[in-house]
């Protein structure tokens, strides 16, 4: 390795370093027409630190996708991957995402997640009656239960301390099927969808249930293939945790059907769509609010679905005025 290697790998280093002291999320390398603006997101707000020139990102990017396992010389498709190092005495994953820009130059963000940091719920739930229903949620023996938001509402930090729960509070045997895993997660027995290798969803489902789990977790539904593994589990008795990105519970609903999902399919596998957001606190944490639907009110939603008459979520219970009310009595909102 010559003087020019050494340099882009402890650049890269380097920057993955000061990316964790300063607690950031994402690391963005953006392209411009004379540099890389590097930024780091913290709490939902994307900051300014620092420019690379062009040559040197590049070689800061094939660096990365080198670590990712991932095609350095396809500049022109977008491309995930992930890798995982040891850092500051913790052990670290970093998610590498590559989009394509015009003049042949890539996008990229790292997300940053440390293993086995799992934020209980009650740490998690700004009230304690989300706790509570949560909990209940996944008590259940069999069904869906739907994680929604956009991106980082915090979807992915509570999916893990509902399995976590699972594992260490209810004794239940919890697999996960992702695609990346995206954090180690020493509670979890974790598989990861790699379709080059055969290992699509479908089979993955199949492997899993081989092992005779209480809980599967499925990553995030992004697309039909995927959705229909979710419910096949949930109706072969097995309780699923899912994400899935919608705006609300009922565009959960309507999300899940864009995918083919049938109403009634939704109606007899879903027990709980749980809506988040999160805000900043003024002592300077972060907390996550939720509207979530179960029960009687999560039966008539679908009910009115199928009927075609539609039943909304009561209006104090909308996540836009939790939120408000939230934000004026906690904090500041920043998700």
């Amino acid at each position: 390795m010559d003087n020019r290697d050494n340099l882009v790998e402890k650049k890269c280093f380097d920057l993955l370093e000061r990316a964790i002291a300063n607690e950031a999320t994402d690391i963005h390398l953006v392209p411009l027409n004379d540099r890389y603006d590097i930024c780091f997101k913290k709490n939902s707000r994307l900051e300014r630190s620092g420019t690379y020139p062009p040559h040197l990102a590049a070689r800061m990017i094939s660096f990365f996708k080198f670590l990712s396992s991932l095609d350095i010389s396809d500049k022109r498709k977008p491309q995930s991957g992930s890798f995982h190092k040891k850092m500051q005495n913790e052990n670290y994953s970093f998610r590498v995402s590559t989009i394509p820009s015009i003049r042949m130059k890539e996008s990229v963000v790292i997300r940053i997640q440390r293993h086995d940091q799992i934020v209980p719920l009650n740490a998690l739930c700004i009230d304690p009656v989300w706790e509570k229903k949560l909990r209940r949620a996944v008590e259940e023996r069999q069904g869906l239960v739907l994680l929604t938001g956009p991106t980082g509402s915090g979807k992915t930090t509570t999916i893990y301390s509902l399995t976590a729960h699972c594992v260490n509070h209810l004794d239940r045997h919890v697999i996960s099927l992702e695609d990346p895993v995206e954090n180690n997660h020493s509670h979890l027995l974790q598989i990861q969808v790699n379709e080059r290798a055969g290992m699509t969803y479908a089979a993955g489902l199949k492997a899993i249930l081989r092992h005779s789990p209480d809980v599967i977790m499925i990553g995030e539904i992004r697309d039909a293939e995927t959705a229909r593994t979710a419910v096949a589990a949930a109706l072969t008795g097995h309780l699923v945790l899912t994400t899935v990105h919608s705006k609300d519970p009922e565009g959960c609903f309507y999300r899940m059907m864009d995918f083919g999902i049938t109403a009634e399919e939704l109606r007899q596998t879903v027990v709980c769509i749980s809506s988040q957001r999160l805000i900043q606190k003024q002592d300077g944490g972060v907390g996550a609010v939720f509207e979530i639907v179960q029960g009687e009110l999560l039966e008539a939603i679908a009910d009115g679905i199928i009927s075609g008459k539609r039943v909304s979520v009561p209006e104090d219970m909308a996540i836009e005025a939790i939120m408000k009310k939230y934000s004026m009595k906690k904090g500041i909102f920043h998700g």
